[in-house]
């Protein structure tokens, strides 16, 4: 459906906003190579590349839960949705190709209207997509009298050294991370993701990785990832080695725990963990892929469990258990 040219959204009603979304989305559809038709029809066509694998992720955020629209800006909402998508990608070494974006939107929100709140999310989700070569293909919209919830799907293929997945680590990898982590939520960092996917693909290019996970759930649940899926190893991390964000130690002044806890625990970073042999450790700490910040913080065991070594040579335990969305909670504890 066509609509007149300098007409907005709210003239026109739900095919207005389709239109206009895909006015807006039209010219990376047509840089991407991978894109045979977008938004238009009942589904997009893609062209992958043959010998690859095509990975799929999906991430569901509400409001209450991943942001609140009291705080936040429509736009930091929208970027957060699509950035935490490709973060997926990135953990996979994979290359990102297209979204598709659906929403739940309020009919209202304060003096804002439906036609408002998706423009202002459109614009958050193409600045991201438009950064890392991402089409926006297609979705669905609907508004209701209930909250803001978003919906992404990112399609992508693997390179031509196929996925990286949680299930390779092996006992004896070197334990690596991409960047300072705690206390996003507190300075506002985990509205803003900036997915590793260069970063992941020459690493990739550079040495065999055993395995990787994007730290969404904190070091620790997301590392208990990797050692679940490996078949129930353990692993030994440094705590003097554990690279600590200066948001973690601003935000352990008041929340009576350690900025060391906060790096381990809090989550949303949206850094890489990823194990490698040991050769390949001391060829990456050797010369590292330009651009690629890495810190080594630990080692993988056969023996199952998490557990941290202390400067002083004190070991202890650690919980691997991540953020649970069907665990009873108080409102907003992901936030």
């Amino acid at each position: 459906m066509s609509r007149p040219q300098d007409a907005t959204p709210q003239d026109t009603g739900e095919f207005g906003l389709i239109a206009w979304i895909r006015e807006q989305a039209e010219p990376g559809a047509r840089q991407s190579k991978h894109v045979a038709f977008g938004i238009g029809d009942d589904c997009a066509g893609l062209r992958f590349t043959p010998g690859r694998e095509v990975l799929v992720t999906t991430d569901m955020l509400m409001d209450g839960r991943h942001f609140l629209t009291s705080v936040h800006t429509l736009e930091q909402i929208g970027r957060k949705a699509m950035g935490v998508n490709i973060s997926d990608i990135a953990a996979m070494a994979g290359v990102p190709v297209a979204a598709v974006v659906s929403v739940a939107l309020p009919r209202f929100l304060g003096k804002r209207t439906a036609m408002e709140l998706a423009r202002g999310l459109e614009r958050g989700l193409d600045a991201v997509a438009a950064d890392y070569g991402v089409a926006l293909v297609g979705g669905d919209t609907n508004a209701w009298d209930g909250p803001l919830v978003i919906s992404v799907t990112v399609l992508g293929e693997t390179t031509e050294r196929g996925p990286v997945r949680r299930s390779g680590a092996k006992p004896g990898d070197v334990i690596f991370v991409t960047g300072r982590l705690g206390g996003s939520l507190d300075s506002g960092r985990h509205l803003e993701p900036r997915p590793r996917i260069l970063e992941a693909q020459q690493l990739h290019q550079r040495v065999p990785l055993r395995s990787m996970i994007d730290l969404s759930d904190g070091l620790a649940g997301d590392l208990g990832h990797i050692l679940e899926e490996s078949g129930g190893l353990g692993a030994v991390l440094e705590a003097g080695a554990v690279p600590v964000h200066n948001d973690a130690v601003r935000m352990a002044r008041t929340s009576g725990r350690t900025p060391l806890d906060h790096a381990l625990h809090d989550g949303e970073d949206f850094e890489l963990c990823f194990t490698v042999a040991q050769d390949d450790a001391i060829r990456l700490q050797a010369q590292p892929p330009a651009g690629v910040t890495l810190y080594r913080v630990g080692t993988i065991k056969a023996e199952p469990g998490l557990r941290i070594r202390h400067e002083d040579g004190r070991m202890n335990a650690i919980p691997t258990k991540g953020f649970d969305h069907l665990r009873v909670s108080e409102p907003g504890a992901e936030l």
